[in-house]
Protein backbone atom coordinates (compact mmCIF):
# COMPACT_ATOMS: atom_id res chain seq x y z
CA UNK A 1 0.00 0.00 0.00
CA UNK A 2 1.37 3.57 -0.19
CA UNK A 3 2.61 5.19 2.36
CA UNK A 4 -0.38 6.79 3.31
CA UNK A 5 -2.30 3.86 3.57
CA UNK A 6 -0.15 2.51 6.15
CA UNK A 7 -0.21 5.89 8.33
CA UNK A 8 -4.08 6.26 7.11
CA UNK A 9 -4.43 2.58 8.97
CA UNK A 10 -2.96 3.32 12.33
CA UNK A 11 -4.81 6.63 12.55
CA UNK A 12 -8.20 5.36 11.78
CA UNK A 13 -7.98 2.96 14.36
CA UNK A 14 -7.05 5.05 17.13
CA UNK A 15 -9.23 7.74 16.03
CA UNK A 16 -12.26 5.00 16.22
CA UNK A 17 -11.23 3.96 19.14
CA UNK A 18 -11.33 6.97 21.07
CA UNK A 19 -15.02 7.94 19.68
CA UNK A 20 -16.53 4.68 20.21
CA UNK A 21 -14.97 5.05 24.42
CA UNK A 22 -16.22 8.80 24.38
CA UNK A 23 -19.61 7.94 23.14
CA UNK A 24 -19.95 4.53 25.78
CA UNK A 25 -19.42 7.22 28.08
CA UNK A 26 -22.82 9.11 27.83
CA UNK A 27 -25.93 8.45 29.93
CA UNK A 28 -28.80 6.51 28.96
CA UNK A 29 -31.06 9.50 28.87
CA UNK A 30 -31.88 9.05 25.52
CA UNK A 31 -30.81 5.44 24.08
CA UNK A 32 -32.85 6.09 20.79
CA UNK A 33 -30.76 9.30 20.31
CA UNK A 34 -27.27 7.73 21.33
CA UNK A 35 -27.67 5.26 19.20
CA UNK A 36 -28.05 7.09 15.99
CA UNK A 37 -25.26 9.62 17.13
CA UNK A 38 -23.01 6.31 16.91
CA UNK A 39 -24.70 4.91 14.26
CA UNK A 40 -23.85 8.36 12.07
CA UNK A 41 -20.36 8.52 13.89
CA UNK A 42 -18.66 5.21 13.70
CA UNK A 43 -21.07 3.42 10.20
CA UNK A 44 -17.69 3.66 8.50
CA UNK A 45 -15.60 5.97 6.53
CA UNK A 46 -11.60 6.53 5.87
CA UNK A 47 -11.33 9.36 8.69
CA UNK A 48 -9.71 11.06 6.10
CA UNK A 49 -10.18 14.43 8.34
CA UNK A 50 -8.61 13.02 10.99
CA UNK A 51 -5.72 11.40 9.12
CA UNK A 52 -5.21 15.01 8.40
CA UNK A 53 -4.82 16.14 11.83
CA UNK A 54 -2.51 13.47 12.90
CA UNK A 55 -0.18 13.26 9.76
CA UNK A 56 0.35 16.95 9.61
CA UNK A 57 0.80 16.93 13.63
CA UNK A 58 3.26 14.56 14.03
CA UNK A 59 5.43 15.88 11.17
CA UNK A 60 5.38 19.13 13.02
CA UNK A 61 6.58 17.05 16.04
CA UNK A 62 2.74 17.27 18.15
CA UNK A 63 2.02 14.57 20.42
CA UNK A 64 -0.51 12.35 19.36
CA UNK A 65 -1.87 12.58 22.84
CA UNK A 66 -2.40 16.39 22.25
CA UNK A 67 -3.76 15.81 18.53
CA UNK A 68 -6.37 13.58 19.74
CA UNK A 69 -8.90 16.11 20.82
CA UNK A 70 -8.84 17.94 17.34
CA UNK A 71 -9.33 14.48 15.24
CA UNK A 72 -12.42 13.24 17.65
CA UNK A 73 -13.93 17.04 17.28
CA UNK A 74 -13.56 17.65 13.12
CA UNK A 75 -14.86 13.61 12.75
CA UNK A 76 -17.79 14.72 14.64
CA UNK A 77 -18.43 17.94 12.94
CA UNK A 78 -17.95 16.17 9.50
CA UNK A 79 -20.63 13.00 10.80
CA UNK A 80 -22.99 16.00 11.95
CA UNK A 81 -22.99 17.80 8.18
CA UNK A 82 -23.58 14.40 6.61
CA UNK A 83 -26.48 13.19 8.29
CA UNK A 84 -27.76 16.46 7.71
CA UNK A 85 -26.86 17.03 4.62
CA UNK A 86 -28.57 13.37 3.74
CA UNK A 87 -32.25 14.72 5.38
CA UNK A 88 -35.05 15.01 2.58
CA UNK A 89 -34.64 18.85 3.14
CA UNK A 90 -31.41 18.88 1.78
CA UNK A 91 -30.29 16.11 -0.61
CA UNK A 92 -32.68 13.67 0.47
CA UNK A 93 -30.19 10.47 0.12
CA UNK A 94 -30.77 6.85 1.55
CA UNK A 95 -27.56 5.62 1.25
CA UNK A 96 -24.35 6.68 2.87
CA UNK A 97 -21.30 4.60 2.56
CA UNK A 98 -23.36 1.43 1.24
CA UNK A 99 -25.55 1.77 4.28
CA UNK A 100 -29.08 3.75 5.05
CA UNK A 101 -28.38 7.02 6.32
CA UNK A 102 -29.58 8.02 9.73
CA UNK A 103 -33.11 9.40 9.19
CA UNK A 104 -33.60 5.90 6.86
CA UNK A 105 -32.12 3.62 9.68
CA UNK A 106 -34.40 6.06 12.70
CA UNK A 107 -36.27 8.78 11.23
CA UNK A 108 -35.91 12.72 10.56
CA UNK A 109 -36.76 13.70 14.01
CA UNK A 110 -33.93 11.79 15.65
CA UNK A 111 -31.42 12.22 12.90
CA UNK A 112 -31.93 15.98 12.91
CA UNK A 113 -30.90 15.43 16.67
CA UNK A 114 -28.11 13.14 16.40
CA UNK A 115 -26.50 15.98 14.38
CA UNK A 116 -26.63 18.37 16.52
CA UNK A 117 -25.87 16.22 19.30
CA UNK A 118 -22.33 15.13 17.56
CA UNK A 119 -22.18 19.18 16.95
CA UNK A 120 -21.97 19.65 20.47
CA UNK A 121 -20.29 16.86 21.22
CA UNK A 122 -16.93 18.41 19.20
CA UNK A 123 -16.97 21.52 21.14
CA UNK A 124 -17.56 19.54 24.54
CA UNK A 125 -14.25 17.34 23.18
CA UNK A 126 -12.59 20.22 22.80
CA UNK A 127 -13.48 22.26 26.04
CA UNK A 128 -12.42 19.58 28.33
CA UNK A 129 -9.76 16.89 26.69
CA UNK A 130 -6.90 17.18 28.44
CA UNK A 131 -3.69 18.78 26.91
CA UNK A 132 -0.07 19.23 27.23
CA UNK A 133 1.19 22.42 28.48
CA UNK A 134 2.26 23.46 24.78
CA UNK A 135 -0.95 22.51 23.46
CA UNK A 136 -3.12 24.38 26.32
CA UNK A 137 -1.77 27.51 25.17
CA UNK A 138 -3.78 27.27 21.95
CA UNK A 139 -6.96 25.38 23.36
CA UNK A 140 -9.01 28.91 22.50
CA UNK A 141 -7.64 29.15 19.11
CA UNK A 142 -8.54 25.47 18.46
CA UNK A 143 -12.12 26.19 19.23
CA UNK A 144 -12.33 29.56 17.03
CA UNK A 145 -10.46 27.60 14.36
CA UNK A 146 -13.10 24.99 14.36
CA UNK A 147 -15.87 27.38 15.19
CA UNK A 148 -15.07 29.59 11.92
CA UNK A 149 -14.96 26.70 9.59
CA UNK A 150 -18.15 25.31 10.91
CA UNK A 151 -20.34 28.12 11.06
CA UNK A 152 -21.93 30.40 8.64
CA UNK A 153 -18.30 31.70 6.85
CA UNK A 154 -17.45 27.99 6.34
CA UNK A 155 -19.64 24.36 5.91
CA UNK A 156 -23.27 25.78 6.85
CA UNK A 157 -22.63 29.43 4.38
CA UNK A 158 -21.41 26.57 2.35
CA UNK A 159 -24.49 24.37 2.20
CA UNK A 160 -26.49 27.69 2.04
CA UNK A 161 -24.80 28.54 -0.89
CA UNK A 162 -25.20 24.86 -2.52
CA UNK A 163 -28.84 25.13 -1.84
CA UNK A 164 -29.31 27.91 -3.00
CA UNK A 165 -27.43 27.46 -6.35
CA UNK A 166 -29.51 23.93 -6.75
CA UNK A 167 -31.68 23.86 -10.00
CA UNK A 168 -29.94 26.81 -11.75
CA UNK A 169 -26.67 27.77 -13.46
CA UNK A 170 -23.70 29.72 -11.38
CA UNK A 171 -20.20 30.95 -12.61
CA UNK A 172 -17.03 28.53 -12.03
CA UNK A 173 -15.96 31.19 -9.52
CA UNK A 174 -19.09 31.02 -7.24
CA UNK A 175 -18.58 27.78 -7.51
CA UNK A 176 -15.37 27.39 -6.47
CA UNK A 177 -16.37 29.63 -3.90
CA UNK A 178 -18.83 27.62 -2.87
CA UNK A 179 -17.03 24.29 -2.39
CA UNK A 180 -14.38 26.10 -0.61
CA UNK A 181 -16.65 26.79 2.22
CA UNK A 182 -18.83 23.62 2.19
CA UNK A 183 -16.20 21.01 1.69
CA UNK A 184 -12.84 22.93 1.86
CA UNK A 185 -12.89 24.77 5.13
CA UNK A 186 -12.84 21.67 7.00
CA UNK A 187 -10.35 20.02 5.91
CA UNK A 188 -8.43 23.63 6.05
CA UNK A 189 -9.38 23.27 9.71
CA UNK A 190 -7.51 19.80 9.94
CA UNK A 191 -4.31 21.51 9.28
CA UNK A 192 -4.49 24.47 11.18
CA UNK A 193 -5.64 22.64 14.65
CA UNK A 194 -2.69 20.26 13.86
CA UNK A 195 -0.30 23.18 13.45
CA UNK A 196 -1.81 24.63 16.88
CA UNK A 197 -1.26 21.42 19.02
CA UNK A 198 2.41 21.57 17.60
CA UNK A 199 5.17 23.47 18.94
CA UNK A 200 6.10 24.98 15.92
CA UNK A 201 5.12 28.60 15.58
CA UNK A 202 6.29 30.25 12.25
CA UNK A 203 3.87 32.37 9.58
CA UNK A 204 5.91 30.53 6.94
CA UNK A 205 5.14 27.11 7.71
CA UNK A 206 1.41 28.00 8.76
CA UNK A 207 0.81 29.65 5.23
CA UNK A 208 2.52 26.67 3.06
CA UNK A 209 0.34 24.27 5.29
CA UNK A 210 -2.93 26.48 4.45
CA UNK A 211 -2.28 26.56 0.83
CA UNK A 212 -1.90 22.38 0.33
CA UNK A 213 -5.06 22.15 2.47
CA UNK A 214 -6.79 24.85 -0.05
CA UNK A 215 -5.31 22.69 -3.22
CA UNK A 216 -6.42 19.22 -1.58
CA UNK A 217 -9.87 20.75 -0.39
CA UNK A 218 -10.94 21.95 -3.36
CA UNK A 219 -9.23 18.57 -5.48
CA UNK A 220 -11.54 16.02 -2.70
CA UNK A 221 -14.01 18.68 -4.40
CA UNK A 222 -13.59 17.97 -8.17
CA UNK A 223 -12.93 14.78 -7.89
CA UNK A 224 -16.18 14.24 -6.23
CA UNK A 225 -17.75 15.47 -9.00
CA UNK A 226 -16.33 13.79 -11.43
CA UNK A 227 -17.09 9.97 -9.83
CA UNK A 228 -20.35 11.12 -9.78
CA UNK A 229 -20.31 10.96 -13.75
CA UNK A 230 -18.48 8.12 -14.07
CA UNK A 231 -18.43 6.08 -10.78
CA UNK A 232 -21.65 3.83 -9.47
CA UNK A 233 -23.78 3.49 -6.46
CA UNK A 234 -21.83 0.41 -5.22
CA UNK A 235 -18.56 1.48 -5.56
CA UNK A 236 -19.22 5.14 -4.20
CA UNK A 237 -21.34 3.73 -1.58
CA UNK A 238 -23.82 6.84 -1.91
CA UNK A 239 -26.06 7.16 -5.00
CA UNK A 240 -24.18 8.02 -7.98
CA UNK A 241 -25.48 11.04 -10.64
CA UNK A 242 -27.62 12.49 -7.48
CA UNK A 243 -25.75 16.14 -8.69
CA UNK A 244 -27.49 14.97 -11.78
CA UNK A 245 -30.40 14.57 -10.51
CA UNK A 246 -30.72 17.68 -8.26
CA UNK A 247 -29.53 19.81 -11.51
CA UNK A 248 -26.43 20.98 -9.23
CA UNK A 249 -23.35 22.96 -11.16
CA UNK A 250 -20.66 20.46 -10.99
CA UNK A 251 -17.02 20.95 -12.42
CA UNK A 252 -17.66 18.29 -15.09
CA UNK A 253 -21.00 20.38 -15.47
CA UNK A 254 -18.85 24.19 -16.15
CA UNK A 255 -15.13 22.90 -17.31
CA UNK A 256 -16.00 19.40 -18.97
CA UNK A 257 -15.30 15.63 -17.92
CA UNK A 258 -11.37 16.20 -19.36
CA UNK A 259 -11.03 19.96 -18.09
CA UNK A 260 -12.50 18.57 -14.79
CA UNK A 261 -9.97 15.90 -14.53
CA UNK A 262 -7.51 18.54 -15.53
CA UNK A 263 -8.08 21.13 -13.67
CA UNK A 264 -7.89 18.24 -10.41
CA UNK A 265 -3.94 17.84 -11.52
CA UNK A 266 -3.24 21.39 -11.55
CA UNK A 267 -4.91 21.26 -8.09
CA UNK A 268 -2.45 18.11 -7.17
CA UNK A 269 0.37 20.38 -8.56
CA UNK A 270 -0.45 23.61 -6.75
CA UNK A 271 -0.78 21.05 -3.11
CA UNK A 272 3.11 19.35 -4.04
CA UNK A 273 4.54 22.87 -4.58
CA UNK A 274 3.05 23.91 -1.15
CA UNK A 275 4.74 21.15 0.51
CA UNK A 276 7.85 21.65 -0.96
CA UNK A 277 8.58 24.79 0.73
CA UNK A 278 8.37 22.97 4.26
CA UNK A 279 11.34 21.93 6.06
CA UNK A 280 10.01 18.47 6.74
CA UNK A 281 9.28 14.96 5.64
CA UNK A 282 6.05 15.74 3.64
CA UNK A 283 5.76 12.10 1.58
CA UNK A 284 2.60 10.92 3.39
CA UNK A 285 1.21 14.16 2.40
CA UNK A 286 2.18 13.77 -0.74
CA UNK A 287 1.22 10.04 -1.33
CA UNK A 288 -2.24 11.70 0.29
CA UNK A 289 -2.62 14.26 -2.53
CA UNK A 290 -2.37 11.72 -5.08
CA UNK A 291 -5.07 9.86 -3.74
CA UNK A 292 -7.56 12.40 -3.53
CA UNK A 293 -7.31 13.19 -7.36
CA UNK A 294 -6.81 9.54 -8.03
CA UNK A 295 -9.47 7.88 -5.51
CA UNK A 296 -12.20 5.97 -7.23
CA UNK A 297 -14.56 6.42 -4.15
Amino acid sequence: MPDWQDTQQRYQERVNRLLEAHLSKLSEIAPTLKQAMQYGLLIGGKRIRPFLTYATGEMLGAKLSDLDPSAMAIECIHAFSLIHDDLPAMDDDDLRRGKPTCHIAFDEATAILAGDALQTLAFDILLNHELSSTAERNRLALLKTLTCATGYDGMCGGQAMDIDATGRVISLEQLEQLQKRKTGALIETTLKMAYLSSPVQSEEVEQSLAEYAQAIGLAFQVRDDILDVVSDTEILGKPQGSDIALNKSTYPDLLGLEGAQDFAQELYQQALQALASLPYNTQVLESFAGYIVNRNK
